[in-house]
């Protein structure tokens, strides 16, 4: 299946981030999007042309694409779709909603024609939205969840999972069900508990605040998303994230039990709370790798960096003179002072020859 022309359908961050990587495999990608300044800018972005589809649309767009890809928050889907169906805007349709079992619920009862439609999502984003933080990268290697249902036709699969390929994700075929149930557990429901957490910081003093390290800073790091957007994505999925926050709320009030009969002098509460932590770490390990399968066990070299221009770039450059491939970088600043440390994440047997190589440069390794 060739896709030739491609209809993005809200050009936010995830539209746009699919019309920029079309445009670098030489898709012609169409734009469309309520808000007419958010099209301007994802033109200006090099993501594609506007899509001119006449004021009078009873007799369908002056062209039919390959494939629509409706790019709305969830409760927007369906109706979408039977739009664009009514006027025969493509012969094929899929959705990049992070929610699958309302739409097509939906789109069932508003009596779309589910033959050419093949939900998807990528899992891909940033805490940032809009076009303005679109990135043509942004699904390469990612998962992207394809929810065919019985009354899906094969040439409509075979145009979303060409989709896939050219954005470079690696598509995984579920039920929308699973899907729901499996982005309630390792997205929606860690969005609401990382909101939780930056609620706190809310009424936290300036002594906490000047404290702050790392540490919270990757924990709420998503927390900074659109309320907006994410009141849509929870509403259209609030059972299976009811569920988890759930549980989630249960462990936590099993911990503030502990400690507070630790507080009180029970030295064997410790017992609850060892348990729980080491649960968090048996869980965080089965996180897959870059690669997929289980996360290698990187060693990481901490140096010392200025905050200036370049310095990273120097910093990659004596990795590459001496073969070291940096598996992951993290930095932290240092509050108040012009330099910070970046980690590097490489293969443990790459440590000595890395970190000789930068303290004979000038680097400062802790």
């Amino acid at each position: 299946m060739e896709l030739r022309t491609v209809l993005v359908v809200g050009t936010g961050l995830i539209g746009t981030s699919a019309a920029l990587a079309l445009r670098k495999r030489g898709v012609r990608v169409l734009l469309a999007d309520r808000d007419p300044g958010a099209v301007r800018l994802a033109r200006e972005l090099g993501a594609g042309e506007e899509w001119q589809a006449g004021e009078d649309q009873s007799e369908g767009p002056a062209e039919q694409v390959d494939l629509a890809v409706i790019a709305v928050p969830p409760a927007h889907v369906a109706s979408e779709l039977l739009e664009l169906q009514r006027i025969g805007a493509a012969r094929f349709y899929t959705d990049v909603a992070s929610v699958k079992v309302e739409p097509l619920h939906r789109a069932a009862q508003l009596g779309c024609d589910l033959g050419s439609y093949v939900a998807s999502h990528p899992l891909a984003g940033r805490e940032k939205s809009g076009p303005g933080a679109a990135r043509a990268d942004l699904f390469l290697g990612r998962p992207w969840a394809l929810c065919p249902t019985e009354d899906s036709g094969t040439e409509a699969k075979a145009a979303v999972l060409r989709l896939i390929e050219l954005c470079g994700a690696n598509a995984v075929e579920v039920s929308a069900a699973d899907h729901d149930r499996a982005v309630a557990v390792v997205s929606h429901a860690p969005h609401v508990a990382a909101s939780a957490v930056a609620a706190r910081l809310t009424d936290a003093t300036d002594v906490a605040l000047g404290l702050a390290g790392q540490g919270v800073r990757d924990v709420t790091r998503i927390a900074g998303s659109d309320p907006g957007l994410w009141l849509g994505i929870l509403s259209g999925n609030a059972a299976p994230v009811a569920e988890v926050l759930e549980a989630v709320a249960a462990d936590l009030a099993e911990a503030a039990g502990a400690l507070r009969a630790l507080a009180e002098g029970d030295g064997t509460a410790t017992g609850e709370i060892t348990q729980l932590l080491k649960r968090g770490v048996a869980g965080h390990d089965r996180i897959p790798g870059k690669h997929g399968g289980p996360a290698a066990p990187y060693s990481v070299v901490q140096v010392v960096i200025g905050d200036r221009p370049g310095q990273l770039a120097r910093l990659f450059q004596v990795c590459d003179e001496v073969g070291v491939n940096v598996e992951d970088v993290r930095l932290e600043h240092a509050p108040g002072l012009p330099l910070g440390i970046a980690e590097l994440s490489v293969q443990p047997d790459a440590i000595p020859t890395l970190t000789d190589a930068l303290r004979e440069r000038g680097w400062q390794v802790p």
